[in-house]
């Protein structure tokens, strides 16, 4: 195996894949160009910030399996062009997150006390004592937009220097907020309350711009505003018609909606602005940190299939993969049992889970029985991009959990929806094998493996033997026979594990034979 590491990756990071025994080509910056013509000689590819891996980096691409960001932010990953090709894109979230939260609260000291203004004037040579009075931040007011991990720790910090901590995120309660001694409020209410405000959310379709004339409107007059999380966050021309008002303090950003910033951009120059070139991850600790986790990732990936931290598949861990696997498996086999007997279009597939297997992390199951079903329609269809086909096509995919499953500690059942109706299959696993237990009413237990012919029949005597004698005679050597039926006399379906395949014309010919409904070969 081998990996591309760009963007400097520090050397910690290098001698973890040296240490696994995997090859590794460290390289600079790479264009997007250079990047395209180069990705096929790789297993994998880290980069930090400065090389963009865009959808033309993934347009030809057949080996690379993943793709790893030595820090929290993927912008410069093109995720939908990874994910149509398969490729798994991971960051490492938590590795800079202290880093950045003391760098948020650094900006705000310094916005407070002019630092940056009044070392500027001492090194040209003034003395300008009365021009740069500050602020104290004890007792003030702070507003944490974003209570997430690095928003947590700046409001840690910002207590153990008194001041009083308000925070808005809709998606921490308001227990454990308080757990933390913050009050959490709705952003009206910080915006009216605060006398420091600092942004830590990701960059969405809501939050993007969110600082704007409208959101300034409701802040106190003298608000000082810090952005260390993404630059599109703030409207630049509203944020600065708001300092020319004075209706803003002042702003610290590290961060710009174009990096670098053009350097006529207004913000630049205003004298109650203080800037960073992006430097909220910038410490020899958190870039080692990173660089050391992605690595780490990688390999555990590469050589085991555990995935961590992704942004476009759900996270699998090393400790539950072995016991998740013969599940995986299940599942995609499930599918696949489906794919191969499809004549409509899919509508829907249903996972429902019953038992011990419903604790466990079920996404990427549910995934697996997707990719299974959708193998037989397409050849660009993996785990990683089954849900991104599904969407496409207009299938809904849905799961749901039932605590007990009788007489199976775990059961797995894969509904599939058409136009024509719907059919199910249900399977566990035996001795960490999958079996099928259950097609549509009919109770039927066999092993989902190698090639197995599928009969619908009419039960009455002699059906059984007609079959073992037809494919005698056509040289197919039968492994094992499994029967279902709902009712004596009535329709029954028959699973017969061959070790030869059974061609059409063979197929054709066992449909014609008395009391044959429909015969198909499926493989596993």
């Amino acid at each position: 195996m081998k990996v591309l590491a760009l963007d400097n990756l520090q050397k910690v990071g290098i001698d973890v894949f040296t240490k696994e025994g995997i090859e590794v080509d460290v390289k600079g910056k790479m264009t997007p160009e250079e990047l395209a013509a180069a990705i096929n000689q790789y297993d994998a590819v880290v980069v930090r910030g400065a090389t963009k891996a865009t959808a033309a980096c993934f347009e030809n691409a057949s080996r690379i399996r993943v793709i790893g960001r030595a820090g929290s932010g993927t912008d410069n990953i093109d995720k939908v062009a990874a994910t149509k090709k398969g490729v798994v894109v991971m960051n490492t979230p938590g590795g800079n997150t202290v880093t950045t939260a003391e760098h948020a609260v650094s900006m705000m000291m310094a916005l407070s006390r002019q630092i940056p203004q009044a070392t500027a004037s001492m090194k040209a040579g003034k003395w300008e004592k009365n021009k740069f009075m500050g602020t104290e931040i004890t007792d003030k007011v702070l507003g944490v937009v974003g209570l997430g991990a690095i928003g947590k720790v700046v409001a840690d910090r910002a207590l153990g220097v008194k001041m009083v901590v308000v925070a808005f995120d809709p998606y921490v309660s308001k227990e454990d907020a308080a757990h933390l001694g913050v009050e959490r409020t709705t952003l009206d209410e910080l915006y009216a309350r605060a006398d420091y405000i600092t942004y830590h959310t990701p960059l969405t379709p809501e939050t993007k711009g969110m600082v704007n004339t409208a959101a300034i409107a409701k802040m106190k007059d003298g608000v000082r505003i810090i952005n260390c999380a993404r630059g599109a966050l703030v409207n630049d021309a509203d944020l600065l018609a708001a300092l020319q008002s004075g209706k803003v303090a002042g702003a610290a950003l590290d961060v710009f909606a174009t990096e670098p910033p053009p350097p006529d951009l207004p913000l630049l120059a205003h004298p109650n602005v203080i800037l960073t070139p992006h430097l909220g991850a910038a410490t020899t600790e958190a870039q080692e940190k990173v660089a050391v986790l992605i690595a780490e990732q990688i390999c555990d990936f590469l050589k085991k299939g555990t995935i961590r931290n992704s942004v476009n598949f759900p996270s699998v861990s090393g400790e539950l993969l072995p016991v998740l696997k013969p599940f995986l498996t299940l599942a995609e086999r499930l599918g696949a049992f489906h794919g191969q007997l499809l004549r409509k279009p899919v509508r829907e597939l249903k996972v429902d889970y019953f038992g011990e297997v419903g604790k466990l992390s079920t996404a990427p199951v549910t995934i697996s029985a997707l990719k299974g079903l959708l193998q037989y329609q397409t050849e660009e269809v993996n785990l990683v991009n089954a849900r991104m086909v599904a969407e496409e096509r207009g299938i809904k995919v849905g799961e749901s959990k039932t605590p007990k499953s009788e007489p199976y500690a775990s059961l797995l059942k894969v509904t599939v929806v058409t136009e024509s109706g719907e059919s199910s299959v249900a399977g566990t696993v035996f001795g960490g094998a999958p079996r099928i237990v259950q097609i549509d009413a009919f109770a039927i237990v066999a092993e989902l493996s190698g090639g197995i012919l599928m009969l619908r029949n009419q039960d009455v005597p002699g059906v059984v033997g007609r079959i073992g004698t037809f494919l005698g005679e056509k040289g197919i050597n039968i492994a094992g026979l499994r029967l279902g039926r709902t009712e004596v006399g009535g329709t029954a379906v028959s699973l017969i594990n061959v070790d030869n395949a059974v061609p059409e014309n063979v197929l054709a010919q066992l449909r014609k034979l008395p009391n044959i409904m429909d015969a198909q070969y499926l493989i596993f």
